[in-house]
């Protein structure tokens, strides 16, 4: 990794004259008064906390929060923000909660090859890694990762697609707290928690105050849900109004108690993370 002797020369077979490196005169090492750092952990977990709570003050539900975000996207989405599969294949898997296949970790040593890189440019960049494989302990390796974009919109694929995942958050209304929980949520596998096997017993979908050109973003889907109960709750619950017709009209309501409250956007419920740690059994 060393340079050769003519490295930025100003003529070509003049070797630059070396420069001493300037002895730093920082402060690095002096004792902080007693008390002080105590102090200052204190002071980063309170703003910790109103980071997480400032955002949230208002009373819009979740719900209602992405979907006029996405007002401006072009994307075709399912259920007001989950990007439509591009491929067969994905369209079968897509209804079921827990897909194995999707589930995978990602790999400790990545490596990604950008789209404009040719095929024999690649087999190039190959070869000389495999030297890294032969005579060093490093293994590069293909990987899938999460990439979030400031795109036109809050919204995400369902599940592990493989390689380059974009999650669009985009800045004007979707960098929220339990926005941000709901869209990795999807990301992770999650549906929304309406359209559950079991959703009937819990709550009615009041097809009435719902376009017919919207109705299928409450179709129920044949959902794996982990033995855990249905989540009035959970940060992947719609709020009541989605999608609604006329503005204060419920498309969804709570049975057999209506006034439970659902659609919050806090964070995820105390069911929400059980279920990620029961689906990726840590």
């Amino acid at each position: 990794m060393h340079y050769g002797r003519t490295a930025f020369s100003i003529q070509r077979g003049r070797t630059p004259s070396p420069h001493p490196t300037p002895t730093s005169r920082s402060a690095r090492g002096r004792a902080c008064p007693a008390g002080t750092s105590h102090f200052l952990s204190r002071r980063k977990e309170s703003k910790r906390r109103r980071e997480e709570e400032v955002d949230e003050e208002d009373t819009v539900d979740i719900t209602t929060r992405i979907l006029t975000s996405n007002n401006a996207t072009d994307e075709i989405l399912l259920e007001g923000d989950l990007l439509a599969p591009k491929t067969k294949r994905h369209e079968v898997l897509v209804p079921e909660l827990l897909v194995e296949e999707r589930l995978q970790r990602l790999s400790d040593d990545p490596l990604h090859h950008e789209q404009s890189i040719h095929q024999v440019e690649r087999q190039k960049i190959t070869n000389a890694m495999n030297a890294f494989h032969r005579k060093t302990c490093l293994r590069f390796v293909p990987y899938d990762y999460i990439s979030i974009e400031n795109k036109g919109g809050c919204y995400s694929s369902l599940g592990k697609t493989g390689g380059r995942q974009v999650l669009s958050l985009n800045r004007r209304g979707c960098v929220y707290h339990g926005t941000i929980q709901h869209e990795i949520n999807h990301a992770l596998g999650f549906q929304h928690e309406q359209t559950r096997s079991d959703r009937d017993s819990y709550v009615r979908i009041n097809w009435q105050n719902i376009n017919p050109q919207n109705a299928y973003n409450f179709k129920r889907h044949a959902t794996n849900n982990l033995n855990t109960p249905y989540d009035y709750t959970s940060i992947m619950h719609y709020g009541r109004t989605a999608f609604s017709i006329q503005r204060g009209k419920d498309s969804i309501t709570p049975i057999p108690n209506p006034n439970v409250q659902i659609g919050q956007r806090k964070g995820m419920s105390r069911w929400d993370i059980v279920r990620i740690n029961k689906l990726y059994r840590c």
